[in-house]
């Protein structure tokens, strides 16, 4: 409490000039009555990320779906799309949203007149301006500066494409490659099938610029609706004209088709693509076709309004409504169906398995745990219990749980232990039958305790060694691998401390009482690391990497990247909040650990220009988190450090700096301030708009802050509507819960589980221009010893 009085009183100073008309506006709630809008995929633009900080696609694709049939316009670099640029070489079917380098962007298509004379993209690609682009959920469409025009959609399986060709252009052609993608490519092969068929398959997996890695196979089958004229394929760079097969050379692979231009202009195209075999590809083709490209269209939207409608909002600028509404768009694209319609799907053995629900794959789990996967399970539980069944059957089928899955195939990129909390999350929200949590929990207590052969795909928690018997990762260089739980020791630490600790509650639950006594001792591994003796800032105490017998490893200095996987101990600290007070009792206590919360986040510029502070204090650049001191948004570790106030007494510092991370999302292509991450960012963003987030990963607790909407309304597949309406509320002014009240009565405490969320009818929050006390001492329980 004397943190809250002495902050409250310097904030009276200061939110004065933030607020600005914040006091009428909560006083005296709007007589304009918000409404939601009626489709909310109006008001989402797929341009939003299309750069390369947050590195999304505009393209067509179904939510969640195994096709996102998009525009290239360079390759080799990200999701393929680069708004800045003027030239596109082609749409391709397969994209990852968000992914911080290059991979997938596999079978391109390509509409041209004339002469087929080279199979270089570069030669054969159209200028285009962004003034001729059409872009909505489910939907892409552009107007080549050679006139022709290419509107694309999908269904969950299929890519759909329509090409109007100019009157007078001569020859019709689509340019079919098939051996190059947006990285390397290992093989493929592509066949022209009687004379409206192209079929084939390309073998890629390579992740991060690694070479060698021959993670999946995809198949296709493409059928056009008008037979074509002519045709031919290419290896590399020869052409050969009426050869029906190609495979790859050294580069490339591919088919031409021309259409006779007397009949007609349009020339249409249905892609069904599959991870098992071509049969597989016309099967879901055959299956998914709709009856024409305005019925997939129609299809695609209507699919887009109701998962949109899943988290409405009401209130505030038109431009919140873009930003929030595109980030929700975001966020539901990924994990991606993995199986055919008869639920066949390719194993991490390499074999063609049946699931008894759907399959998905695609798994960005050290991003995703902390934020996208709260958003799916409460959206949607059904896909959510699917997505950990088919976690559960690629260690059935690989004999490990994945870091990173791509395709059928482990990367083994990033750190830590993400795939735990990620499966608690969903065990502790009741969405797995009592048989699939059990045969989970052997595969994560496996996970946590061993250490896959070294002839295995997977790598696993490859620093359990030191770490199970010393309660550390230590540190060890390893020559050749980029990423590795022992070279990021520092960080690896932390996150199998949260990881251990949340799955002791999972443990617990399920009456594996030892199993949990042994789970629960690693709650604070974290502490381990913690060195007294290192200064920063003015601070004493901070979190340093060790080697395997205690030494400190390389330099100590907390704002040194070091052995802390993308990011300094500055941020990473943060990362105990599976035991907060444990924590802060390490920094001095509660008033100490809010005065370097206060330094992390540059509070007294967040009072007064919140705008300012997220620009110029706070880490800006999507990849500069390295050798740093600051706050951190654009990137995983450091999303949950603005709900640690939640644990010092100040709970309404939350609200204040989430209004200022707010300001670095703006509705345009340079829109979003990191990596998106399979909508692990937009998922953040979502929460914070709509004023509830899990902090802890693996709780199923949300905390409450100021909302900023005056309503939301969030209607769970096949469960029951839950609404939170906060009067007055504006992105724009910094603003504070001054009380909660649900259906079930008044709440003075910071927190509602995911029950209690969902059962709780109404949540009608008051909100103050001024801090309040409200939430004080009464955050959400530990993890740890709770």
């Amino acid at each position: 409490m004397r943190a809250l009085r002495r902050a409250f009183t310097a904030a009276l100073v200061v939110t004065t000039v933030a607020t600005v008309s914040a006091t009428s506006g909560v006083a005296n709630a709007k007589e304009r009555e918000p409404v939601f809008a009626a489709d909310p995929t109006t008001l989402v633009d797929t341009s939003i990320g299309n750069n390369g900080d947050g590195t999304t696609f505009p393209g067509a694709a179904a939510p969640f779906g195994m096709v996102q049939l998009s525009p290239d316009t360079q390759l080799n670099k990200y999701a393929s799309y680069d708004y800045a640029q003027d030239t596109i070489l082609g749409f391709s079917h397969t994209h990852l949203s968000g992914v911080g380098c290059q991979t997938m962007g596999n079978i391109r298509f390509m509409p041209t007149t004339g002469a087929v004379t080279s199979s270089d993209p570069a030669q054969y690609g159209a200028k285009f301006s962004h003034d001729n682009e059409t872009r909505s959920p489910g939907y892409y469409g552009v107007k080549f500066d050679n006139g022709i025009e290419a509107e694309l959609s999908a269904t969950e399986r299929t890519g759909q494409h329509r090409y109007t060709y100019p009157e007078g252009s001569g020859r019709e052609n689509v340019l079919i490659e098939a051996g190059e993608s947006n990285g390397s490519t290992y093989a493929g092969d592509i066949k022209v099938v009687g004379d409206d068929t192209v079929e084939g398959w390309v073998q890629g997996g390579n992740f991060c610029g690694e070479t060698g890695k021959e993670r999946y196979r995809v198949f296709f089958s493409a059928k056009f609706d008008r037979p074509f004229s002519a045709f031919g394929t290419w290896s590399d760079d020869t052409l050969t004209a009426n050869r029906r097969t190609a495979s790859r050379g050294a580069e490339r692979a591919g088919a031409w088709l021309t259409f006779d231009e007397a009949e007609g202009d349009q020339v249409g195209a249905s892609v069904g693509l599959s991870y098992t075999s071509a049969d597989g590809a016309r099967l879901n083709r055959r299956t998914e076709q709709p009856r024409s490209f305005d019925k997939a269209r129609s299809g695609a939207h209507g699919a887009w309004r109701n998962e949109l409608n899943r988290m409405r909002v009401a209130g505030g600028s038109r431009a919140d409504q873009r930003t929030y509404y595109s980030a929700l768009y975001h966020s539901l694209l990924h994990p991606s169906i993995g199986s055919d319609v008869d639920n066949r799907y390719r194993g991490f053995d390499d074999k063609v398995h049946r699931a008894d629900s759907t399959y998905y794959q695609m798994f960005s789990l050290w991003d995703t745990y902390r934020s996208q996967n709260q958003l799916v399970a409460l959206l949607n539980p059904d896909k959510a219990t699917d997505m950990a069944k088919s976690v559960l059957r690629v260690y059935e089928d690989g004999g490990w749980l994945p870091r990173w899955g791509l395709g059928n195939g482990e990367t083994n990129v990033m750190s830590g232990d993400p795939v735990t909390p990620w499966v608690v999350d969903l065990h502790n929200r009741g969405l797995l039958d009592d048989r699939t949590s059990r045969k989970l929990f052997a595969a994560l207590w496996k996970n946590a305790n061993e250490v896959p052969e070294d002839q295995s795909v997977f790598r696993g928690r490859d620093g359990n060694p030191t770490y199970v018997e010393n309660g550390w990762v230590g540190y060890q260089d390893l020559p050749g691998y980029k990423f590795g739980d022992s070279r990021q020791a520092g960080s690896a630490t932390l996150e199998y401390a949260l990881g251990d600790c949340a799955l002791s509650t999972m443990a617990d639950d399920l009456g594996y009482e030892d199993k949990a006594a042994t789970l629960a001792s690693r709650c604070d591994n974290f502490a381990e690391l913690w060195d007294p003796s290192v200064t920063s800032q003015g601070f004493t105490g901070f979190p340093v990497a060790k080697n395997a017998d205690g030494t400190v490893a390389g330099d100590p200095d907390p704002t040194a990247s070091g052995a802390f996987h993308e990011g300094t101990a500055w941020q990473y600290q943060w990362l105990a909040q599976q035991d907060p007070r444990t924590l802060y009792d390490l920094m001095g206590g509660p008033d100490a650990a809010e005065r370097r919360l206060d330094k992390f986040f540059d509070l007294p510029t967040v009072l007064s220009d919140p705008a300012k502070a997220a620009s110029d204090s706070w880490v800006t650049g999507a990849y500069d988190y390295h050798n740093n001191f600051a706050f951190n948004p654009n990137n995983e570790p450091d999303f949950h450090a603005p709900w640690m106030y939640t644990w010092t007494g100040s709970p309404w510092k939350t609200s204040a700096v989430l209004r200022a991370m707010r300001t670095l999302f703006t509705d345009d292509a340079y829109g979003m301030p990191g990596n998106d991450d399979l909508g692990a960012t937009s998922s953040l963003l979502v929460f914070a708009m709509a004023g509830i987030f899990e902090a802890q990963p693996g709780s199923a607790d949300y905390i409450i802050t100021a909302p900023m909407f005056e309503k939301v309304e969030i209607r769970p597949e096949h469960g029951r509507t839950v609404r939170i309406e906060a009067p007055g509320a504006d992105a724009s002014a910094l603003q504070y819960v001054s009380s909660v009240r649900t259906d079930r009565g008044r709440t003075s405490q910071s927190w509602l589980s995911h029950k209690d969320l969902l059962r709780s009818g109404t949540i009608r929050i008051k909100l103050s221009d001024r801090p309040t006390g409200w939430g004080v001492g009464a955050a959400p329980p530990a993890l740890a010893h709770d």
